[in-house]
Formats: structure tokens, sequence, C-alpha cells
């Protein structure tokens, strides 16, 4: 109506990206995962093999051969394959950030209580311990509550397709605690070293400093301004840029060197 036909081409090239976006995050995301596990022991050790570019082709290959596999069983029947998969994966979502509050609560308790200071932490969540306990909470709640339109009125298909990912959860759990004979770690028998930055210090695998840390952090979040002033140094000797004459006078009045805002802060940081 607004007379762009382009408008539409646009809006689908957009969606294009973005759908081609969280394929490629998600894509990323469990081909690592599936890596991790079989490092951890916790999947078939052939996941854990990378080519020579440092990828780990067999986990990519796993994960990809199953994302084509529902993908194509989205256009079986009416969809009820495709609604079941959207829900587990929204569950799962859910259950993922639950355990990383519970982690975060518990990594805070042992920490505490094995003696060492929160000070030596280089970051500390802000709203502790609010915040990790109202996000589980919210989190759970929000889990459970998201098929309430599913019981009026009651639809048994959706109402398992929106809650059949906790059970599946439960039983997956349950069986490799089973399976693995693992036990609830005590705070006190939290590990809290192994893989650290200092422990890796000690073992000579690296080489740790955190005032370089903080010096890298410093000349990453420089690098930007730094590149500018340098582009902006070669247009003038090329004398791309130009200044006006009240600007070139009121400079020669003041004292001003030509030197920038970014110039001077810059050099100082």
């Amino acid at each position: 109506r607004a007379g762009l036909k382009w408008a539409a081409s646009l809006m689908n090239a957009v969606v294009l990206i973005t759908v081609l976006s969280a394929g490629n995050s998600g894509l990323y995301a469990s081909t690592r995962v599936m890596w991790m596990l079989a490092k951890d022991r916790k999947a078939p050790a052939i996941f854990s093999r990378v080519n020579r570019f440092g990828v780990p082709f067999w986990a990519m290959l796993f994960t990809t051969f199953w994302a084509v596999v529902f993908f194509a069983l989205s256009f079986i029947g009416d969809q009820v394959v495709y609604l079941f998969l959207v829900n587990i994966s929204g569950v799962t979502g859910f259950i993922f950030w639950i355990c990383i509050t519970v982690c975060h609560i518990r990594f805070r308790r042992a920490y505490i209580r094995q003696g060492y200071s929160l000070d030596d932490l280089p970051y500390k969540a802000m709203f502790y311990p609010f915040g990790p306990y109202y996000a589980t909470i919210l989190l759970f709640v929000v889990m459970i509550a998201q098929g309430y339109s599913t019981l009026s009125p009651f639809s048994p298909r959706d109402f398992v397709s929106t809650y059949i990912a906790i059970p599946i959860f439960i039983i997956i759990w349950v069986t490799y605690k089973y399976w693995r004979k693992t036990k609830f770690i005590k705070l006190m028998d939290i590990d809290l070293v192994t893989d650290t930055l200092p422990e890796q210090e000690r073992l000579g695998l690296i080489k740790y400093d955190p005032e370089e840390e903080q010096e890298g952090y410093i000349r990453y979040y420089t690098a930007w301004p730094r590149k500018l002033i340098k582009v902006v140094r070669k247009r003038r000797r090329r004398g791309e840029v130009s200044h006006d004459d009240n600007n070139e006078s009121y400079d020669q009045r003041s004292g001003n060197t030509g030197d920038t805002f970014a110039e001077k802060h810059v050099v100082s940081v």
C-alpha cells in the first residue's frame, strides 16, 4: 500500500539472514557440547576427535545429520512432530538456565565454605544471592505455567508436547546417575582448582599475569580509536580532509596543535 514493492523482499532477506545466523550458532553450540561431552567420557570417544584445523568434524557431522532429519520431519503430517520438537527445545532452554543458576549458587557457597575470599574473584555477579534465586524461581514458574492453555479445554496432544521434555530430562539424569554411580557432591568436596588459570600457571602450562590481562583489555577497547586516528591522519596527509578557514584561524589563535580528543586520551591510556 505504501508503494514500496521492494519492502517484502527486504524483509524476506532479513528473516532468512536471521534464520541462518540462528542455525549457525545452534550448530556451533551443539557441536561443541557434543565434543566436550566426549572429552569428559560422557559421549562416544569418536566425537572428541578433531581435524587438522581443530574442528570436531565427527561431532559436527553427527549434529548436522540429526538437524537435517528433524527439519525433514517438519514436512510430515500436520506438523505434529515439528510442534513436539519446538516445545522440547523451548523447555530444554528453561532447564538449561535453571542448571546454570543452581551451579552459580553452589559455586559461591562452596567458594566461601572452602575458605576462599570473594575479593580474589576477577568478576562477582551483581545482586547475589537475590539474582540467582529469583532467576531460578522465575524460570521454574514460567516453565510450568507455559502450558496452562492446554488445560482449558484440555488437549492431551498439546499437553504432552508442552511438558514431555521434563520427564525426558529426569529419565536421562536419573539413568546417568545410576549407570555411572555418581553421587551428589558436598560443598567441601567441590573441585574449585582444576583447570583454573592459577593452577595451569603452577603446572607451567601457561604464564598468567592479571595485570597483563587487564592491559590486554585496555588495548582491546582502545583499538578502534587508534585505528580511527590513523585513518584521519592518512586522509589529512592526502588532502582529502579539509577544514574551513574559520576553524583554521581558531586553531591558530587558540594554539591548538590539531590533536583530537581521542588522540589525547588514547595516549594517556
